[in-house]
């Protein structure tokens, strides 16, 4: 059998993690390949079916007691991981809904008034998204704003130095930390008649210098620190931009915790201190993920977390209905970020939702419009502009001026050259990131570790800032510039250093920068080896323990090096008007993000929206597809790239084109647990307590008990279903089958929803397991189903275009032989040798 071991996920930290990494490859897997199969291909073998009732799975425990003989079980250093898992531990969604009497009773008494009402509450329900979103993004937008400046002060003033000469000789090691105190302590005068040092260069030479940085990169490393023990110690789920984590979600994946409120608040803190710690991050993506889970939220009318149940919109409380409002809170996301809430609503369906309609699309525009709306009016009024609307979102990359900055047909070959240079820079970035989060996986899985590498990373980008600073002579003029930060430093009375500047602002106020700031306002040398540094850091800090964002400092390095294209283009024609710095450093930034993330629509209407500009509609839309088909050409785009590390069983628009030869026999998982319509008690109870199983659907049968012949198929439950059944006693006593049993109504199993009580917290004496329980009224009596001849690409489309569970497979008598799942179909994949299998791993 294939070795694996347990590795670092999504799902949070396991409290049986170290008996899992003590085991180290030891793990089996379930449907694997034995090391002696030829190429990896899994044999199959005609099915035998089981008696309803009967437990389906493998027994593993032989293969397991054989491997715990054979292999010494040191504690690793490493974990081992390969790519070619699909993991067993990811469950899926009930997107369709389960059309049991219960529900059709429901909807036949609702008439028409009460459908009305219920579309009324979604565009409540969808308002109420867009304010609070907007509010998080202000919430998130307002603190970095002042922490940062706050940083920026006690940084700078422990750099300047007092033009007072000495009146006695002091070690000038101390300077910066004693300004910075006694500026504190008793005010700026009595600083003043301080000994200090006489000039700048007088003061580094004594090695004041030192100081500063050890104060910038313990400040930096502290805030990281802070940021990276709540992530990865309270919720790990909350780290990252989380847009992976979403696009698996709204895909039918249940990733855990990953929209609860928990998360919400970790996120939003991790975001801030991330920011503030001078990471090369953005706090742009994890707003989609902060909509995500607000939207999440708000439509179940209560709170599993805080224990509060508001009574409110309990029509909504299942997967279907949820999933609608989390693409409308990513996309709300999306317009609070960038401003954009048309490219939100694009951004959703092109990243995000798997299913989509027409009325969803205006009431995910609707939820966007407001979102944007509020971030804009809070702003205003925090900015003291009450009626000036003129902040759209937490970034506005301002307006470009399309007199000046037109473009002309001959700049077509070099729209497309910078999207190619775009598309190869993004294929390098997901390279070097793809084998550092394999490290990650294999050597950094504690959470101690986790934090260590976050603050190591804070370190070292502090400490390449000020190496950077130090190192550049680029010295601008103050006088009409727009910079928030600026940094005297080696440069001279009325003159600020350009790279200083780039470090100090925020990525958002770099970017600005970079796209409108005059020509001449940076020197080739600087945006060089910004754009060489800055590159690597952002490769670096994306995977870390911390909540942030890959949107903005892929913009940034885009921007850097557009801009050093532009100055470059101006040089080389001498000054032409059409090679302006600004339109390049727009481009270079498209495709850039374009290279990394590989979007094309939404990024282009979103760029469009927040430069306010439809000139550059086509060069972005031409940027960024060429940068995507480039890109594609080596490597896959990060978000899927890392949806592949996490071995998520995640289902693309199509099946592999090569898969027609495979057909729902060879894929379909056999034998299968079926149940009877009326089944003993004590049967339900030990097939959901088996934990080599774990199921989740069960095909209902008719059967005569005294055989072991499978009947039709008559139905199907879920695992949710019977542990509510049995949690509400209904079931009768084996001689009264003709009394009725409890009545439940579908309110009981929304009460239940999401967090369904587990097996082993529910009760049954003894005599209540002879008891009968009749399933037919709960079960769904007609539940999709293929024939086992249906080809797999016919399969996989009725399987995702319904966002289906449980797909079960019957012979030419309705009898069942099978049962398709997510992991059954996703485990196929176009590899580069053609169509291959992946393993399935209880990881």
């Amino acid at each position: 059998m294939a070795n694996v071991a347990k590795k670092v996920s999504w799902s949070g930290r396991d409290p049986r993690d170290d008996e899992d990494e003590r085991a180290g490859e030891t793990t089996p897997l379930l449907n694997g390949t034995g090391p002696g199969s030829a190429g990896g291909a899994r044999q199959f073998t005609p099915s035998s079916f089981l008696r309803p009732g009967q437990l389906s799975n493998v027994d593993l425990n032989e293969d397991i007691r054989e491997l715990e003989t054979e292999l010494p079980r040191p504690y690793p250093n490493e974990i081992p991981h390969n790519e070619k898992l699909l993991s067993l531990k990811y469950e899926s969604l009930d997107y369709d809904n389960s059309e049991n009497q219960l529900f059709l009773e429901e909807e036949r008494r609702i008439n028409h008034a009460a459908f009305r009402t219920v579309e009324i509450k979604r565009w409540v329900i969808c308002a109420m998204i867009g304010i609070l979103t907007g509010l998080v993004a202000c919430f998130i937008d307002i603190v970095v704003e002042n922490l940062a400046g706050l940083k920026y002060r006690v940084v700078k003033d422990s750099i300047l130095a007092c033009s007072r000469p000495p009146a006695r000789q002091e070690p000038l090691d101390l300077c910066p930390l004693l300004l910075v105190a006694t500026r504190r302590m008793l005010g700026e005068r009595a600083a003043s008649s301080w000994p200090w040092c006489t000039d700048i260069d007088k003061f580094t030479e004594k090695g004041g210098l030192s100081f500063s940085l050890l104060l910038w990169a313990t400040l930096n490393a502290s805030v990281v620190m802070v940021g990276s023990v709540i992530v990865a110690f309270i919720e790990p789920v909350a780290a990252g931009s989380g847009i992976p984590q979403i696009k698996c979600y709204l895909n039918g994946v249940k990733i855990p915790h990953v929209v609860r409120l928990k998360t919400l608040v970790i996120k939003v803190c991790g975001v801030i201190l991330s920011v503030v710690g001078g990471l090369a991050v953005g706090k742009e993506g994890p707003m989609i993920h902060s909509g995500a889970v607000i939207a999440a939220g708000i439509s179940q009318g209560r709170s599993t977390s805080l224990k509060r149940d508001f009574k409110i919109f309990e029509y909504f409380r299942r997967d279907t209905e949820k999933r609608d409002f989390v693409s409308a809170g990513a996309a709300a996301g999306v317009s609070a970020a960038f401003g954009a809430p048309v490219g939100g609503v694009l951004f959703s369906l092109e990243e995000g939702a798997s299913f989509w309609n027409q009325f969803l699309t205006w009431r995910i525009f609707f939820a966007s419009m407001i979102s944007t709306f509020t971030l804009n009016s809070v702003l205003s009024v925090y900015h003291g502009n009450a009626w000036d609307l003129s902040s759209p979102g937490l970034i506005n990359f301002g307006r470009f001026d399309s007199e000046k900055m037109g473009y002309t047909i001959q700049e077509i070959p070099i729209f497309i050259f910078m999207g190619v240079v775009g598309g190869i820079l993004g294929a390098l970035f997901n390279a070097l990131n793809y084998w550092l989060t394999m490290f990650r996986i294999r050597y950094i899985h504690r959470p101690c570790l986790q934090v260590i590498e976050a603050m190591l990373v804070a370190a070292v980008t502090a400490a390449v800032g000020f190496v950077m600073i130090y190192c550049s002579r680029d010295c601008q003029p103050i006088q009409g510039s727009s910079v928030a930060y600026p940094l005297q430093l080696f440069c001279a009375d009325g003159e600020y250093n350009s790279m200083a500047t780039a470090f100090f602002n925020t990525p958002e106020k770099s970017v600005v920068n970079l796209f409108h700031d005059p020509p001449g306002s940076y020197n080739p040398m600087t945006l060089g080896m910004f754009t060489l540094m800055y590159f690597f850091l952002a490769c670096w800090t994306y995977g870390l323990t911390v909540s942030a964002g890959v949107f903005i400092p892929s913009l940034l390095i885009g921007a850097a090096w557009g801009r050093l294209f532009g100055i470059s283009l101006s040089y080389l024609s001498k000054g032409s008007i059409w090679a302006d710095p600004g339109k390049y450093a727009l481009m270079g930034a498209a495709a850039q993000l374009g290279g990394i993330v590989r979007m094309t629509l939404s990024l282009t209407v979103i760029m469009m929206e927040a430069t306010g500009n439809v000139t550059y509609g086509f060069p972005i839309m031409l940027v960024l597809m060429t940068a995507k088909i480039v890109g594609d050409y080596f490597v896959e785009g990060l978000y899927d790239m890392h949806i592949q590390l996490q071995s998520v069983p995640f289902l693309h628009w199509e099946a592999p084109v090569t898969s027609h030869s495979l057909t729902a026999r060879e894929v379909m998982s056999t034998p299968v647990t079926c149940l009877r319509r009326i089944e003993r008690v004590g049967t339900v109870v030990d097939i959901l307590s088996d934990t080599s199983s774990n199921h989740n659907g069960f095909p209902v049968v008719e059967s005569n008990p005294n055989t072991t012949q499978v009947a039709g198929l008559r139905g199907l439950i879920l695992r949710s279903q019977l542990i509510v059944l049995l949690k509400h006693k209904v079931f009768v006593e084996r001689a009264n089958l003709n009394l009725v049993q409890r009545r439940l109504k579908l309110k009981d199993f929304r009460d239940a929803y999401p967090r369904f009580p587990p097996i082993q917290s529910i009760h049954v004496s003894q005599d209540e397991r002879e008891c009968m329980i009749d399933l037919s009224e709960f079960m769904n009596p007609s539940p999709y189903t293929v024939p086992q001849e249906a080809s797999l690409p016919r399969v996989f489309k009725l399987f995702r275009a319904l966002g289906l569970r449980h797909l079960v497979v019957v012979n030419n008598h309705n009898e069942v032989v099978g049962m398709v799942t997510r992991k059954d179909l996703a485990r196929y994949r176009l590899g580069k040798e053609g169509l291959e299998e992946l393993s399935l791993a209880q990881t």
